[in-house]
């Protein structure tokens, strides 16, 4: 698979170091040296780190990207393996809060289809220019990367983020077009009291990683609409390479609350109220052992989300909840029964964000526990919320209303 377009650019913002033709080669050659089988790695913001990605993808050597912060000795003990399906082309973690990580198992096929159904909603073009808001081994920012490559367009490594002034400097030096953020970004962007006014070649925002509140969606199209840009909402997941929706910018507004339309090629049923997805870019499966990458396609182009939903007369799809008892803080999936196993208290996904109800805790508790809690997530502390409760909402087989406690918030 060969995801690098000859028109394409990759530029550090900070070295104007750009990737060329003869780096993916020589990264390819040092790659066609080592053992065969996995590639495991540890993806930092770096135009070398993005060379042997896609020498890797170009030699068919499955690629593990990895959080180059973090401990992988566990997993990479797991996963060694030169016994790997020849249609395997990226692994990505489910993340998860505790215990083992699954390993999400993409092929080929499916990077490439996802990347080229996001560049055409998108309209991506060679005169497009990103720049990196999100880590590249979490699948948003991995997906940004892909869809520009593709298409001949540009990419800013830019490594400081939206809080820091470098990250808005770079972004009007090198002319960037589109900006990716998850719910949590955009919280931080009303704060920073974001203008588009300037940064004069911003034209598009997109958003993913979980729910945006309603408030924020038109706030921000608003934002983008008053200088001819435009939001875009999507909806996906790591399982489906990974963005499955998008919400066409001028559908907003009668349509709020939606995450939007299948891409291309792709389409939606709800099945005992669960959202099911079918494409040709669903995983090929998980992998709980080594052994489960010699494994082909188990899944059909066929996803259960795990995500409770509806679909109107038109095909918009509406979140209504999720099954499972997960929540995504940050991008990160967290297992809200770990969470209660381990803190004597009761927990629902939020908005980006873990939200924690303690029975009769004080203020001065409650700091502590979301500190705990935030340590043992491996997360920052703006990721949770804790609440003090009388009680807890009950069923009447005695079990937490977690319904009751999501319309708390």
């Amino acid at each position: 698979m060969n995801l690098f377009h000859p028109g394409a650019r990759v530029v550090d913002a900070v070295t104007g170091e750009t990737l060329t033709e003869e780096m993916i080669e020589a990264a390819a050659a040092v790659l066609a040296e080592e053992p065969g089988g996995v590639v495991f790695l540890p993806i930092e913001t770096t135009v070398a780190s993005i060379a042997r990605y896609l020498a890797a993808l170009r030699l068919g050597r499955p690629v593990v990207l990895l959080d180059p912060d973090g401990d992988h000795g566990d997993l990479v003990e797991r996963f060694s393996t030169t016994d790997v399906h020849p249609d395997l082309a990226l692994l990505l973690t489910t993340s998860g809060s505790t215990g083992n990580p699954k390993l999400v198992r993409l092929s080929a096929s499916a990077v490439e289809t996802n990347a080229e159904q996001i560049a055409q909603v998108l309209d991506i073009t060679a005169e497009s220019v990103a720049i990196t808001t999100l880590p590249l081994f979490y699948s948003y920012g991995m997906s940004v990367l892909n869809s520009h490559l593709l298409r001949g367009a540009t990419v800013v490594l830019e490594r400081t983020g939206i809080m820091q002034r470098d990250f808005w400097k770079a972004a009007v030096e090198h002319g960037v077009t589109s900006m990716a953020f998850v719910p949590s970004q955009y919280e931080m962007l009303r704060r920073l009291r974001f203008d588009p006014a300037k940064y004069p070649t911003l034209r598009n925002l997109t958003q993913a990683g979980g729910r945006l509140r309603a408030e924020l969606v038109t706030d921000f199209a608003q934002r983008m609409a008053s200088v001819g840009g435009r939001l875009y909402v999507m909806y996906g997941q790591t399982e489906a390479a990974p963005r499955m929706t998008t919400l066409p910018p001028d559908r907003l507004a009668d349509k709020l609350g939606s995450v939007g339309l299948a891409l291309p090629g792709s389409h939606f049923t709800i099945e005992d109220d669960e959202v099911v997805f079918h494409g040709p870019n669903v995983m090929m499966g998980y992998a709980d052992t080594a052994a489960d990458l010699a494994k082909g396609d188990e899944q059909g182009g066929v996803l259960r989300t795990g995500d409770l939903g509806r679909l109107d007369d038109e095909g918009f799809l509406f979140i209504t909840g999720r099954i499972k008892r997960m929540a995504k803080v940050f991008g990160v999936r967290i297992n809200l029964d770990d969470v209660e196993k381990n803190f004597p208290v009761a927990a629902v996904a939020g908005d980006d964000r873990l939200e924690v109800f303690g029975v009769g805790i004080s203020d001065e508790e409650a700091r502590t526990l979301r500190t705990k809690i935030a340590e043992w997530l491996g997360t920052h502390f703006t990721g949770v919320n804790v609440r003090s409760v009388d009680a807890l909402p009950l069923l009447p087989n005695g079990k937490t209303d977690y319904r009751a406690l999501e319309s708390s918030l």
